[in-house]
């Protein structure tokens, strides 16, 4: 008779469970969210994570408070999630770059694969740049200088592994130019070398660039992008001419949570970034950062990430940068 009752109640608790469950996530968020943003304030992540919880608590109905922990490229941030509980109540801002260079070059103690895209929210706007009175007035003149004068061009980027680089490296290969890469501690010290006449060319996000390319002091050769941009209507992308493979070695800044993160949590949250998407102020906001306005759900980010291995690991395996199996 024991048995049948227990038999009875442990029915009854899993019937229970069953309408439960589903529940999991329809009250949500009922207390404030943490964004954890990868690096220091005042820098363009930083920026742009302030800007998404200022315009998407409206959605949601609670605040979304951005939490600054540099540290590793975003490792710092990546194993917080990880090793939270995956209630939706902790998200990272991170770019699909940190999953096809960073984890790559870095040995990370915990599987990347426990992080998934929520939804993408911005394009940074990457280019090569020269000074506003350089004598190459396109790309073609600056890699037909560079073609006959073998190691004599002279450009910047932030460092050999970071698509900064790789994307650049690739246009020079692609035409057999042989030039002198010279890797700067940041922005401001490859525009003064710029400036100053130290090297030829620079390639770096727009964002550290906006002002001088406004006052005409530095102007753009050429986007590593699959379009032209609308503020840059009359600089060409590396896809219109030719260079593919620069052309997805794409750096999309996103937010992303802990894989078990519960399915109606993860479409309230995505209903709400959409929304924060669509909206003017937010597009005007991305833009004043300096970079592109651009929209994607999980699979836009997913397809980025292969996309940006596929032909950044061969490039990481032959500068020796590449710790993955």
């Amino acid at each position: 008779m024991w048995r049948k009752r227990l038999f009875l109640s442990l029915v009854t608790l899993l019937s229970i469970s069953a309408f439960i469950q589903p529940a999991l996530g329809k009250g949500y968020p009922t207390r404030p969210i943490e964004l954890l943003c990868p690096y220091t304030p005042g820098g363009s992540f930083d920026l742009y994570s302030r800007l998404l919880s200022d315009r998407v608590t409206k959605h949601l109905g609670q605040p979304m408070v951005v939490i600054n922990k540099p540290g590793g490229g975003g490792s710092t941030v990546a194993a917080d999630i990880i090793s939270s509980k995956p209630d939706g109540y902790k998200l990272a801002v991170l770019a699909n770059v940190y999953f096809y260079t960073t984890v790559k070059t870095q040995k990370v103690p915990f599987d990347p694969s426990y992080l998934i895209p929520l939804a993408n929210f911005e394009e940074l706007k990457i280019g090569l740049q020269v000074r506003g009175d350089s004598p190459w007035k396109n790309l073609n003149e600056l890699l037909d200088y560079a073609r006959k004068n073998p190691e004599t061009l002279r450009w910047g980027h932030s460092g050999r592994g970071l698509t900064t680089y790789m994307s650049t490296m690739l246009v020079f290969r692609k035409v057999g130019a042989k030039t002198i890469d010279i890797p700067y501690k940041g922005a401001p010290e490859a525009i003064t070398a710029l400036l100053g006449g130290h090297i030829d060319a620079m390639s770096y996000p727009h964002g550290a660039v906006a002002g001088h390319t406004k006052a005409g002091t530095i102007r753009y050769l050429v986007f590593f992008s699959d379009r032209r941009y609308s503020d840059h209507p009359d600089i060409p992308c590396t896809k219109e001419l030719g260079f593919l493979e620069a052309t997805k070695l794409r750096t999309l800044l996103g937010v992303y949570a802990h894989k078990d993160t519960p399915e109606e949590v993860k479409r309230i949250l995505f209903d709400a970034f959409k929304k924060t998407s669509e909206d003017p102020e937010f597009k005007k906001g991305i833009e004043n950062i300096g970079d592109e306005p651009r929209f994607g759900g999980p699979e836009f980010i997913i397809e980025s990430i292969k996309e940006g291995e596929e032909i950044g690991v061969p490039i990481l395996r032959e500068l020796g940068l590449y710790v993955g199996k």
